[in-house]
């Protein structure tokens, strides 16, 4: 065997190993809930761009995962306590960074989505009139002063809980709430539920807020976190995750969504 060709095979063997290394530890199954809400999980179709995301995740770390499907308000508890290892298309706040790492993958902006008849114009004017309510999904935190405009209300006892979607729609078409934040995912349910004819939609003045893979520091090692990471950057450095938000999306609305 010649010194050339030994340097070569020793280099091609680093390599392996440094790949191997970066690759997520698979010695156990991990455990991912996903959580019904618009274009990024759909129970209805078992479709969405969280669940395209996850079967990258799983096929590029060759990990058994074990999908199930849960509330956000649950989701977080069981991160919180390190009996779920990871959740997708989650922000972090000062509380949460407690007990999870992130690895981002989109940003986006918030909405409020407001009814026709509630006969307001901007948010100042739907703060002031004490007879609309407001309806937020339990645990669901937003950007900062849309944060700061749920705040206010709840101390008001202007705000009504749901456990998804699909109820704090039902609860604004009825007009039990005259409000509710939405992001770009909802866009669609709009349409379909024929809400959008007898809304419209007032913008928080907050930049975009990165959304992304949920880690438990509980059951996930940091140097483990920092592994399935890469996975998550590779996936945007390689155009997988924008191909992902192009099945949902037109093509500069993925874009925008993928690139910050």
């Amino acid at each position: 065997m010649s010194a050339r060709f030994l340097v070569a095979l020793l280099l091609v063997l680093g390599c392996l190993g440094l790949a191997s290394a970066a690759t997520p530890e698979c010695s156990r199954t991990y455990t991912l809930a996903l959580h019904d809400h618009g274009l990024l999980y759909s129970a209805d179709t078992d479709s969405g761009i969280d669940k395209d995301v996850a079967a990258e995740l799983i096929r590029r770390s060759a990990c058994k995962v074990t999908v199930s499907l849960m509330p956000r308000s649950r989701i977080w508890q069981l991160i919180e306590s390190g009996a779920l290892d990871f959740s997708l298309s989650g922000i972090s706040n000062a509380e949460r960074d407690k007990f999870a790492g992130f690895a981002w993958y989109f940003s986006n902006k918030y909405y409020l989505l407001v009814r026709n008849d509630a006969a307001v114009q901007d948010l100042a004017g739907f703060e002031r009139n004490e007879k609309l309510q407001l309806g937020v999904i339990r645990s669901f935190r937003y950007s900062e002063s849309a944060n700061r405009f749920v705040d206010q209300l709840q101390q008001s006892n202007r705000l009504s809980q749901a456990g998804g979607l699909a109820p704090l729609y039902e609860t604004l078409m009825q007009g039990r709430v005259q409000g509710m934040i939405i992001e770009p995912f909802d866009f669609p349910a709009l349409e379909e539920k024929n809400i959008r004819a007898m809304s419209k939609i007032l913008e928080f003045n907050d930049p975009a807020v990165p959304h992304g893979l949920i880690m438990s520091k509980r059951a996930v090692s940091a140097q483990q976190q920092e592994r399935w990471r890469s996975l998550i950057d590779s996936m945007r450095a390689d155009g997988t995750m924008r191909r992902i938000f192009e099945k949902y999306f037109k093509p500069e609305l993925a874009a925008a969504l993928v690139s910050f």
